[in-house]
Formats: structure tokens, C-alpha cells, sequence
């Protein structure tokens, strides 16, 4: 058994030359799968309620010091949706205003491509996670610019699908 811990405090904590945060959020997918186990091609995201309300998100936290911004994006889906898989190619990098202290924060977003989900988390007892359709999760996101993240995702995957 292993025991998994979330990081707390802000020591470690990435700024921006205007004092904003630096944070990193995934969003977490899948292919759902038939009755035989086979993978469609329907996508299924994974939206996680935030801490203190029952609102829905993709995984975020700040990007730490002693991190790659990938290793950030790997350790926030981990530590409150529980989720294991691979990063891939960064979405974009969006600035906004954070609702609680008024200031720009900088927010970079990556598709995770869910390879394990955990029974047990760090955060398991503070958050739900849910997984949803694409438009389930546009319709539930709380943040704009994590809307937008979904949208390049979704348009990603597509245009992947269709090289194929």
C-alpha cells in the first residue's frame, strides 16, 4: 500500500513578474468503451468539484518550484481526481483574474490521457470527480479559460482522428 499526500503551502509557489500565480490544470480523457469492452469514439472528460464548493473544474494547483510544468500537471490529477496517464502537448497558456484577490494569474492547461484511475487519492475525501461528455463538462466548467483549454483539445482529437 502506498500512501499518497497532496503538497500544501505556497514555499514552493511559481509567480509571475506581476506577483500572479503560476498555475497548471489537465483535463483528463478517455474513449468510452461498448458493453465488450471495446473503445469507441466517444470522449468522456473527468471534472473534479473544487475544495471549498460543489463547483466543477478540471484538476489545477500551482506549478511548484521544484517542477516541470509537465510533473505539475501530472501531480494536480493525481492529488484531486486521482488519475494516472500520459501528458501530452500543452493546450495554451491563458491569463486571468483571480476572483479572490483581484489579481492576473497565469494559467497553463494539457490533456492527461487516463491510463489508471485510483480508488484511493489524495484528496478524495474533499472533492468529487466526475466523468462526463464534452458537452456535460462546457455546460458544468466554472473557469472561460478552461473552456477554451477543452475546445483546442476537442479540435486536437478530431483532426488526429481524421489523419488516421
Amino acid at each position: 500500500m502506498v500512501c499518497l499526500v497532496s503538497r500544501s503551502g505556497r514555499e514552493l509557489q511559481r509567480y509571475n513578474n506581476m506577483g500572479g500565480r503560476q498555475v497548471v490544470g489537465c483535463i483528463p480523457y478517455r474513449y468510452k468503451e461498448d458493453i465488450d469492452g471495446n473503445r469507441s469514439n466517444e470522449l468522456e472528460v473527468l471534472v473534479v468539484s473544487s475544495q471549498k464548493s460543489q463547483r466543477l473544474m478540471f484538476p489545477k494547483g500551482g506549478w511548484e518550484l521544484d517542477e516541470s510544468v509537465e510533473e505539475a500537471a501530472c501531480r494536480e490529477s493525481l492529488e484531486e481526481a486521482g488519475v494516472t496517464g500520459l501528458v501530452e502537448c500543452e493546450l495554451g497558456q491563458w491569463n486571468f483574474i483571480s476572483k479572490r484577490y483581484g489579481i492576473y494569474y497565469e494559467g497553463y492547461m494539457f490533456p492527461l490521457f487516463v491510463k489508471e484511475q485510483l480508488d484511493q487519492w489524495p484528496e478524495k475525501n474533499v472533492r468529487r470527480r466526475i466523468w462526463m461528455t464534452v458537452a456535460q463538462a462546457r455546460e458544468v466548467c466554472q473557469h472561460w479559460w478552461m473552456k477554451e483549454a477543452l475546445d483546442i483539445l476537442v479540435q486536437r482529437l478530431v483532426s488526429s482522428q481524421t489523419t488516421k
